[in-house]
């Protein structure tokens, strides 16, 4: 009988043994060290740069719109052959060489406002755009941190295992010294075998999520070597630096409001560019063209140095289409409906935002809370266990007593690391929605 407890008691430390151990060393990085790196290297971030300079390009271009295009034109030709003269074939006559140049000049006078609101629909654009990457990065700063709060998590739970096992096989050992002294009967020494084992079992569930946790934790940071957290991240969090009045201020004008805000802006700005085709456009263009008709290579010498004809032009063009298959009409409300739009989204970016804030704040303060009482709850749960197993050694209370009291004491621990989680993430989530750490 001896022997087989002896088995079951061993195999749980083959297992571990051969499972538990990582292949690679992880890497210690610290929080913000993880974040700076993953909001360099996120695809999501990258995008939201490249969609800034994207934007920053169109606004050059739209004040672009207000300079006037140039264009540099020359030529060179060379005209060989013969033609009819008089019902006979003779040679062309003439220089056979001649060359042209010509700089033109042209800049839209009125275009019925939609310069100056296509400049303002591209200023919307960045700010929008300005206001996305931010979301981004903190969207990325809150991937990073709640996968790097779940390696916590792993890791406070697989402290909690080991101290787990460490009793489960001190209060084996007390229960086989019992056995054996004819003070207690074997079902105490097997139920301390199938209690240690469940403990392994759990140490080794722990070191497994633990793994999962860096594996996933690495990719976000796009980190070539396996990373972990730091140890000194176990510590309980801090409270947050805002009160309640102070983050709803903040949230509405988070990085998802402003981005809506800027994107309405852009929308009205777009409905007013569109109405610019019901007025009138007036352009002006200036030309000067040259034309050398002595110039040419003869006897292979450079000869370009003829005199040239200039024509100089200056023209002012209107124009108003009276009718173009009613594209305009399509148009206004094209853009009418796209402000509509804008202006709904607008609206529940703000109420999203309220509460979501409402809704965090609640999960904060309740885990804010649940941490204060689980550290108590362990506390007594600690004590409990201690006083149950000295009754135990006395032979005052029976096993049942003490396995009791470990499971009441592994489920204190279980839910003080879960509070902390929830704290964390809330906290994580909250500077997500305002836009900045707290």
């Amino acid at each position: 009988m001896r022997r087989l407890v002896g088995v079951a008691l061993l195999a749980p430390v083959m297992m571990v043994g051969a499972q538990g151990a990582p292949a690679v060393e992880a890497r210690p990085i610290a929080l913000a060290e993880a974040v700076a790196q993953a909001q360099r290297n996120a695809p999501l971030a990258v995008q939201a740069r490249g969609t800034m300079r994207s934007t920053a390009a169109a606004t050059r271009t739209a004040y672009g719109a207000f300079i006037p295009s140039v264009t540099l034109t020359g030529g060179a030709s060379r005209s060989t052959g013969s033609q009819f003269f008089q019902g006979r074939l003779v040679p062309l006559s003439g220089n056979a060489y001649s060359m042209s140049e010509g700089l033109s000049m042209t800049v839209d006078l009125f275009t019925g406002f939609r310069r100056l609101n296509d400049l303002r629909r591209a200023h919307a654009d960045e700010d929008a755009a300005d206001a996305s990457e931010l979301n981004q990065r903190y969207l990325v700063a809150f991937q990073v941190k709640q996968q790097y709060y779940a390696a916590l998590a792993a890791r406070e739970s697989e402290s909690a295992a080991k101290a787990q096992v460490e009793q489960a096989e001190q209060q084996f050992r007390a229960a086989a010294a019992r056995v054996t002294a004819g003070a207690a009967t074997k079902s105490d020494s097997l139920r301390s075998v199938i209690t240690v084992g469940n403990a392994r079992l759990a140490l080794l569930t722990a070191q497994n999520n633990l793994r999962v946790a860096n594996a996933f934790l690495t990719r976000l940071v796009a980190s070539p070597t396996p990373v972990t957290p730091i140890s000194a991240d176990t510590v309980d969090p801090g409270p947050i630096s805002l009160d309640s009045a102070g983050l709803a201020s903040v949230a509405l004008d988070g990085p998802a409001v402003r981005q809506s805000r800027a994107q309405l802006a852009s929308a009205r700005a777009a409905a007013r560019s569109g109405r610019a085709t019901y007025l009138p456009t007036v352009s002006l263009t200036a030309t000067s063209n040259g034309t050398s008709p002595k110039g040419g290579f003869q006897d292979g010498i450079n000869n370009f140095g003829g005199t040239f004809a200039f024509q100089d032009a200056l023209r002012l063009t209107f124009s108003y289409p009276l009718f173009n298959g009613l594209v305009r009409e399509q148009t206004a409300i094209t853009t009418s409906v796209a402000e509509d739009n804008a202006t709904a989204n607008l609206r529940d970016a703000v109420l999203l935002a309220q509460q979501q804030l409402a809704q965090l704040l609640g999960v904060l303060r309740t885990a804010q809370q649940q941490i204060a009482i689980q550290r108590a709850s362990l506390a007594a749960a600690e004590e409990d266990l201690r006083v149950q197993q000295q009754r135990y050694s006395l032979g005052a209370s029976t096993l049942l007593d003490v396995l009791t009291s470990q499971a009441a004491l592994n489920s204190a621990r279980a839910a003080l690391i879960q509070a902390r989680f929830d704290y964390r993430n809330a906290k994580a989530q909250l500077e997500q929605l305002v836009g900045r750490d707290l």
